[in-house]
């Protein structure tokens, strides 16, 4: 039995919401209704999926979600909400995915489903590189961003840096489909790891900031807001 909660203030949609998981034909669910986000966070449940409203008054859904974060690094948090600009909340604790409201049922049975593909065991997703001191593996979600620098490229994780063999722009290439984006012509960076845009700068996770073309600014905040959008597991 899967065991999801739902938070959201108002009354009509969490129960059109409960509704529709009942209904839901690909699996059984227990139920918990919330309808401030103090409340969920007093429970003693560990959920797989929370649906949480992001406007709410006091404590809202951003930071319900940053709070359940802090003891709960796996559960699959899909935020509801009105607002379609989803770049607005790339700041905020990595999400599933976004729905909008009035909740379609087409949408929310299909993000269901890809909880579950995610929910099932799977391998470290792993990207291989040619550095100057051999093949190096790593896995997608440790690595922050690209530079090129001084003629070289190199590969920034949290903890450590690598000087790669290849030229940036067929590095963007290769990892335009696993969630890169090239945001100025010396960086390719890890959507995966942005915390959020002011203006031309690029804010990531670890505090280091990365520069935004003007060019490129509206070209890579689509992309941003397609990445948010598409649940490509901001779980974060």
């Amino acid at each position: 039995m899967i065991r999801i909660a739902i938070c959201d203030d108002e009354t009509a949609v969490l129960q059109q919401t409960k509704l529709l998981l009942n209904e839901y034909p690909g699996a059984a669910f227990t139920i918990d209704e919330f309808t401030r986000g103090e409340d969920l966070l007093l429970s003693e449940h560990n959920y797989e999926i929370i649906l949480l409203d992001i406007d709410m008054p006091e404590t809202n859904g951003i930071e319900t979600a940053r709070l359940i974060r802090q003891k709960d690094k796996s559960v699959k948090i899909i935020y509801v909400t009105n607002y379609s600009d989803y770049t607005t909340f790339a700041f905020a604790v990595h999400a599933f995915a976004y729905l909008l409201k009035p909740l379609s049922r087409e949408e929310l049975y299909k993000q269901l489903e890809e909880v579950f593909e995610y929910m099932q065991p799977a391998a470290d997703s792993l990207l291989e590189f040619n550095t100057s001191e051999g093949i190096l593996r790593v896995n997608s979600k440790d690595i922050l961003y690209f530079e090129y620098q001084c003629r070289k490229v190199y590969l920034r994780t949290h903890t450590d840096t690598y000087i790669l063999k290849c030229k940036i722009t067929d590095l963007a290439g290769e990892l335009s489909d696993k969630g890169f984006y090239m945001p100025h012509k010396s960086f390719v960076v890890n959507l995966y790891s942005v915390k959020n845009i002011k203006g031309y700068d690029i804010y990531l996770i670890n505090g280091l900031t990365i520069p935004l073309s003007q060019k490129k600014s509206m070209e890579f905040r689509r992309a941003l807001n397609h990445y948010l959008s598409e649940g490509m597991n901001l779980t974060l």
